[in-house]
């Protein structure tokens, strides 16, 4: 089997998770929370960084550090995985649905404006599958209607827009360290933003609001919220990010190769990647078009009995149950997508006989 995408352990992360057991600081307090943080927070030249204990967890604190809550409104495309929009409403917030752009399948931040009411605070766009939305647009239709940008960066780590990190250029952004994210910590995420009085705010909110009294007392000014990660899993995200760097090179070479291999085959369209960005490439994905012999679920199958794992795009949000009845503008774009979309084998530790391998089957089956 040749997986979708695993994790890559290479470096300290069994020193560092030992230090952490021989010196019994396994949860929530340690050195090793404030080294990830303070590390994370230097490589995507953000100044305040807060961990939590994942990456949904990292876009609710968000939220509420920002005040939204009954009767706001929260901007956000369909096409994406249903953690966002979730968060939505677990702070009695409503998702606005926006289509999406069909070469870079992200957020399409020219109909944004039309979907703004007086209700709209936020607009969320997801970097989906690594490539940057077009955060110049965002952050002027935000200025112009003074409302807050909440990134969705946890496919994007590492991604670029205009030289600056994804999740860095609006308000605050969010990251995931899932098992299959490009640096992982088994379960994890953060919480990053520029100003630091949003920072401190998020960092007391997410440690139950606790101050620690003269005499050793816990005293709640407010509600928190206990969204910490364990010194444990902060351990392991300081090894996995001492390795980014070559882990971003990886994926982006075997984007290319990918490329390289699939650019003539009719009937298959490979995503683009604008001027202004620097994609990550967290998965590699297609579409397969109608002059290709195979439906895009065809495909899958035939890919499969090879031995391949795939996926295919996240489905439409605005068309399932718990969100059916939420507004949305014209979403011709999305539902394309959804239906045609393939993710192909993306682990860092991808070789190229094995990309040779999925691209031969693809191949294949062309007219």
């Amino acid at each position: 089997m040749i997986p979708l995408c695993i994790p890559e352990i290479r470096g300290n992360e069994w020193k560092y998770v030992k230090d952490c057991i021989d010196t019994s600081w396994v949860s929530s307090v340690g050195s090793y929370v404030d080294l990830f943080e303070e590390k994370f927070a230097e490589y995507v030249n953000g100044q305040k960084a807060v961990v939590t204990m994942n990456g949904t967890a990292a876009l609710q604190l968000a939220l509420v550090t920002l005040g939204i809550g009954e009767e706001d409104e929260v901007i956000v495309p369909s096409m994406t995985f249903i953690s966002p929009i979730n968060t939505i409403k677990y702070v009695g917030a409503t998702p606005v649905f926006c289509d999406c752009c069909r070469d870079t399948f992200v957020m399409d931040a020219e109909k944004i404006e039309e979907l703004i009411t007086p209700k709209t605070k936020v607009i969320m766009p997801v970097h989906i599958y690594g490539h940057p939305v077009d955060m110049d647009k965002v952050m002027e239709i935000a200025a112009k209607y003074n409302l807050y940008v909440i990134e969705d960066a946890t496919e994007s780590l590492g991604s670029t827009y205009k030289g600056r990190m994804t999740g860095t250029i609006g308000h605050i952004g969010a990251y995931s360290f899932n098992g299959n994210k490009l640096i992982t910590t088994g379960a994890g995420g953060m919480l990053v933003t520029n100003d630091l009085e949003l920072g401190n705010r998020a960092k007391y909110l997410s440690n139950q609001t606790k101050t620690i009294l003269d005499n050793k007392g816990c005293y709640h000014e407010e509600m928190g919220y206990n969204f910490r990660m364990p010194n444990l899993l902060a351990a392991f995200g300081v090894a996995q990010l001492e390795n980014i760097v070559e882990y971003i090179k990886a994926k982006r070479k075997n984007a290319a190769y990918y490329n390289e291999l699939l650019k003539d085959i009719k009937g298959i369209t490979l995503s683009g990647e604008r001027e202004w960005a620097e994609n990550c490439y967290w998965l590699y994905s297609i579409l397969v078009e109608d002059d290709y012999r195979l439906s895009r679920d065809e495909l899958m199958a035939k890919l499969e009995e090879e031995g391949i794992q795939t996926r295919p795009f996240f489905m439409a949000v605005h068309e399932m149950p718990p969100y059916k009845e939420c507004k949305h503008g014209n979403m011709s774009v999305t539902k394309e997508l959804c239906s045609r979309g393939i993710n192909l084998p993306s682990s860092v530790s991808l070789t190229k006989e094995q990309i040779e391998t999925v691209c031969n089957v693809i191949k294949k089956y062309s007219k």
